[in-house]
């Protein structure tokens, strides 16, 4: 029965795991990347350097987008985002 079943006359599908991908590992790599990424813009704020290169505002916006880039390749990777390294 293919990917769905016939359920009191109505048509249920049913959900599977995720199966794994052609392009995952590339995938990982750019993971690994916005961590890196991500990593680099936590280590400005914590040692003041971000004083250099951004605004307080620029800060906050460049912290927003590393964590969700991170978070939009853990999830093409297939890695849940609580389960991403930080």
């Amino acid at each position: 029965m293919n990917s769905s079943a016939r359920f009191n006359g109505h048509l249920r599908l049913f959900m599977s795991s995720r199966q794994p991908g052609p392009y995952d590992s590339v995938a990982r790599k750019w993971l690994a990347l916005a961590e890196r990424r991500r990593a680099h813009v936590i280590e400005l704020r914590e040692s003041g350097r971000w004083r250099h290169y951004y605004t307080p505002e620029g800060l906050l916006e460049a912290l927003r987008e590393a964590v969700r880039t991170r978070d939009e390749w853990a999830r093409l990777a297939g890695v849940e985002t609580g389960n991403a390294p930080a």
